[in-house]
């Protein structure tokens, strides 16, 4: 068995005691070397400023930028999002609230049975992960390229329904209205409603 090594007491230890290790200073850089340095900054002045005036000039946003939520309507209207709530449970940070309603012949918000009856974002927690995007499974729920969420009181920044909703497009009918004639809510889901049928229209 080895002897264990006592530790030197402070005051057996001195100046001459620290082992002393020499540092290589090579000293200041050839010139051609900090020419070479130099012209990296002076090719810079001749290119191109990035520098983008904003608000009166706003860069583009790349094709998968996580901004504002969109709630997404079918091609006849009717709303996408059946009320789930599993995006509210995917969301880490917990800044969705949803509530689901039900669907009746003179309330018919979406196709099925449920509804979204209240769905609100709050963007004073989101953190723009995209995990309610990957866990909704009608694609209701998309992300758009809007970056401009300031303001100047924090109730603004919790979303409604209202606000997340997206725009009626042409052909689109406002619901709440019937199902596309002779469709279930299979046939919406794998897109085979491609815009309202008159007889929407007349009973809308």
């Amino acid at each position: 068995m080895t002897d264990l090594i006592e530790p030197r007491k402070s005051s057996e230890l001195g100046i001459n005691s620290v082992p002393f290790v020499e540092v290589e200073q090579p000293g200041a850089a050839p010139l051609l070397e900090q020419a070479k340095g130099f012209w990296v900054t002076f090719s810079t002045m001749f290119k191109k400023n990035q520098t983008v005036q904003y608000p009166d000039v706003k860069a583009p946003t790349a094709p998968r930028f996580h901004g504002r939520h969109q709630l997404n309507r079918h091609p006849d209207g009717l709303e996408k999002c059946i009320g789930c709530e599993l995006c509210a449970w995917a969301c880490p940070a917990d800044a969705i609230f949803v509530e689901g309603g039900d669907n009746t012949p003179g309330n018919q918000l979406s196709p099925g049975e449920r509804h979204g009856a209240v769905y609100q974002i709050n963007y004073l927690r989101c953190i723009f992960c995209g995990l309610c995007v990957e866990a909704c499974p009608t694609r209701a729920l998309t992300m758009t390229n809007e970056y401009e969420l300031a303001d100047d009181k924090r109730e603004k920044l919790i979303f409604e329904k209202e606000d997340l909703l997206a725009p009626l497009r042409q052909g689109m009918l406002a619901p709440p209205h019937p199902m596309y004639p002779g469709m279930t809510d299979t046939n919406y889901y794998n897109g085979e409603v491609t815009q309202a049928h008159p007889s929407q229209q007349e009973q809308n």
